[in-house]
């Protein structure tokens, strides 16, 4: 049985400072744990501790493999914005 995804201490974070910005976020968790939407243009992405120490998960690297379209793997707020507003 799958375990409950666990959610990185600075997904609050992130969420926060993207919505500042004017970016739609959705928490989706799964395959990866947001939905975004800035400008018309949608994307994911995934969120890790800035510590470094956490890892995507198998699925999770088969996933972007496969996915065609943007998906964005942070660990800060500042990475997040950069990702989607490329600044």
């Amino acid at each position: 049985m799958r375990q409950a995804a666990k959610i990185d201490a600075n997904q609050a974070e992130v969420v926060k400072a993207l919505r500042r910005c004017g970016v739609s976020v959705r928490i989706i968790k799964q395959p990866v744990d947001l939905l975004l939407c800035h400008r018309g243009i949608t994307s994911l992405m995934e969120v890790k501790n800035s510590d470094g120490r956490d890892q995507l998960t198998k699925e999770q690297i088969y996933f972007i493999a496969i996915w065609p379209g943007k998906v964005h793997v942070i660990h800060t707020p500042e990475e997040a914005i950069s990702a989607v507003l490329g600044k």
